[in-house]
C-alpha cells in the first residue's frame, strides 16, 4: 500500500521532493499530472474530471488501498478520488485549498478562468516573475527558482483548461465529500495567500478530519515546511491498522 503525492498548481511532482526526503518509507510515488512537467494523453482536454478519472487508473494500477495526499489542486483532485473510490484510498491527506463552503477564487484564478484575459496573462508571464511570485510567498529561493523553470506552454494552457473546468466546483463537488471513509488529516500553512487558513476548520469539517493542522508557511507548505509536514504524515499513516 504505497503513499501516492499529488501536486498543484502551478507546480509539478518535484514540490513533494523535500517532503519525500524526510520520509523513512521507500514506498512513495509522486504522480506527475499530464501537462505539468507530464505528456498529455491525446483527446486528453485537462478538465478537472478528465485530471480525476487519470488519478483513479494510476490508483488502479497499484498494489492494495493506497496513503493518498495532495496540496492545493492536488488536495482538490484527491478529495474527489477519495469520495469516488474510497476503495482505492486507505488513508487521506490534503490541503491549502478549498472546495467547502464559500469557495471564493482568488483574482489569478479569475483571471485564468476568462476567455482570452486569462491568454493574455499567460502569454506575458514569464519564469522570472512566477520565480518572484514564489518567493514573495516564503518558498525558498533555491526551489522557487526550480519550480519555475518548470512552467512551459503545455502547462500554461493545462492551467487555464483546468481553472475554466471548475468555475462551479463547490457547487458540483462539495456534496459529494459526504462519501469520504477514509481516515483524514488536513494541513494548512497559516500565513496562506491564496486560499486563507480561516478556510481551513471548514474544510477538515467537511472532509470529518481527525487532525487539522496548522503549519508555520504560506501557500507553499510542502516546500516551506517538508519536514514538520513529513512527520505529520508519517504519524497519520501509523495511526491507522494496516
Amino acid at each position: 500500500m504505497p503513499a501516492v503525492f499529488v501536486h498543484g498548481v502551478p507546480d509539478t511532482h518535484h514540490v513533494w521532493d523535500d517532503v519525500r526526503a524526510h520520509l523513512a518509507r521507500t514506498d512513495v510515488v509522486a504522480l506527475a499530472l499530464p501537462g505539468f512537467g507530464s505528456p498529455v494523453p491525446e483527446g486528453f482536454a485537462a478538465t478537472k474530471e478528465e485530471y480525476v478519472g487519470w488519478i483513479i487508473g494510476q490508483l488502479e494500477e497499484l498494489a492494495g488501498p493506497v496513503d493518498l495526499v495532495g496540496h492545493d489542486w492536488g488536495y482538490i483532485l484527491t478529495s474527489r478520488v477519495a469520495a469516488l473510490r474510497p476503495d482505492l484510498v486507505r488513508t487521506w491527506a490534503g490541503g491549502g485549498a478549498s472546495i467547502a463552503g464559500q469557495v471564493e477564487w482568488h483574482p489569478i484564478a479569475r483571471t485564468w478562468q476568462t476567455p482570452e484575459v486569462g491568454e493574455q496573462w499567460m502569454a506575458e508571464f514569464s519564469a522570472p516573475q512566477l520565480n518572484a511570485l514564489l518567493q514573495a510567498n516564503g518558498v525558498p529561493a533555491h526551489r522557487a527558482e526550480e519550480n519555475a523553470g518548470r512552467m512551459d506552454a503545455v502547462m500554461k494552457d493545462s492551467i487555464l483548461r483546468l481553472y475554466r473546468s471548475a468555475v462551479n466546483l463547490a457547487a458540483e463537488w462539495e456534496p459529494g465529500l459526504v462519501n469520504i471513509t477514509s481516515p483524514a488529516i488536513v494541513f494548512w500553512g497559516i500565513a496562506d495567500q491564496f486560499d486563507p487558513v480561516e478556510r481551513a476548520d471548514f474544510v477538515a469539517k467537511s472532509v470529518r478530519a481527525t487532525r487539522l493542522l496548522k503549519l508555520d508557511s504560506g501557500h507553499w507548505t510542502p516546500l516551506q515546511q517538508p519536514r514538520q509536514l513529513a512527520d505529520v504524515l508519517t504519524q497519520h499513516w501509523e495511526s491507522v491498522p494496516a
